[in-house]
């Protein structure tokens, strides 16, 4: 399931929409991926969404450099 998320999110960068479009898309991913963990998830599953979600937000600061910079200065 990660390995399709970086796919799908580094397939949204190459998509001809505007950045506030792929900021949004990106955001969709990292909730999607969110919502899908559990009480019953372990904290290996936790560690790779936690891990995968910095990656998005290393992608979004390169659409944004500031909104980038702040999330990963808040999520770290």
């Amino acid at each position: 399931m990660i390995l399709e998320t970086i796919e799908k999110a580094e397939l949204i960068l190459k998509m001809p929409i505007c950045s506030t479009c792929k900021i949004d898309k990106l955001f969709e991913i990292d909730c999607y991926m969110y919502t899908n963990l559990g009480t019953d998830s372990s904290k290996k599953e936790r560690a790779k969404v936690k891990k995968t979600s910095t990656y998005i937000y290393k992608l979004i600061k390169g659409l944004n450099n500031q909104l980038g910079k702040e999330l990963l200065y808040y999520y770290a």
